[in-house]
């Protein structure tokens, strides 16, 4: 399968909008699954005999599918991907809820807002219930678009489902991938460094160590 990347667009600031949708990437952003990603895809990388310090720092926020064309093009990169999915999604030990995810959650209209993942549906339900956090009435996932981040067809998806035009949205990311697909989407991108250091989320309007006051940042408290 083909690896699709984009270039991000000039960004419109969400400065203004009294009552912005937020769309959150999942895992980094909502959940803490840090742990649980890279545990597999160790796994994967020692069965495979490949290097897993040299693409880690590549998994977060991309479909596995994605990464795995990129790191070992000679292997079915859809059976590979589904097979690491399926373990992952059976795998919550060391899940936690980002710091600030719950009370933030609790402040917001569920009609406005959703979650936008690289993961699939099943794994992304699975995750947000194993750390007592709601799923949402909008969630599109990774198994649900034709292309992953970079590209922001996900993030317009959501954004479409909540009736929000992209000025009046404000993306949640962790992973540079996340953050170019916000800006691409034209709209307001805060990142969260729970997987990359600030200098690889450049571009981000906002950056933050976790959710903690992002209520207050965004004027929603």
């Amino acid at each position: 399968m083909a690896c699709v990347a984009s270039s991000p667009a000039e960004p419109t600031l969400r400065h203004g909008v009294a009552h912005p949708a937020v769309l959150f990437d999942l895992d980094g952003t909502l959940v803490d699954s840090g742990a649980v990603v890279e545990r597999h895809w160790r796994r994967w990388a020692a069965r495979h005999r490949l290097d897993a310090e040299a693409f880690l720092g590549r998994v977060h926020g991309r479909r596995s599918s994605e990464v795995v064309c990129e790191v070992a093009p000679h292997l079915d990169a859809r059976a590979e991907a589904h097979a690491l999915d399926s373990a992952e999604e059976h795998d919550t030990d060391g899940l936690r809820p980002v710091a600030g995810a719950a009370a933030l959650l609790e402040v917001l209209d569920p009609g406005r807002w959703a979650v936008v993942t690289s993961g699939h549906r099943s794994l992304a339900t699975r995750r947000l219930r194993a750390v007592g956090l709601p799923v949402p009435a909008v969630m599109v996932c990774g198994d649900e678009v034709e292309h992953g981040k970079p590209d922001p067809e996900g993030f317009r998806r959501a954004a479409a489902a909540l009736g929000a035009p992209a000025a009046d949205c404000v993306v949640v990311e962790d992973a540079p991938a996340g953050v170019a697909a916000g800006l691409a989407a034209r709209m307001y991108v805060v990142a969260v460094t729970t997987n990359h250091p600030a200098a690889e989320l450049a571009g981000a309007h906002e950056i933050v160590s976790d959710l903690t006051g992002l209520a207050v940042l965004l004027e929603l408290a």
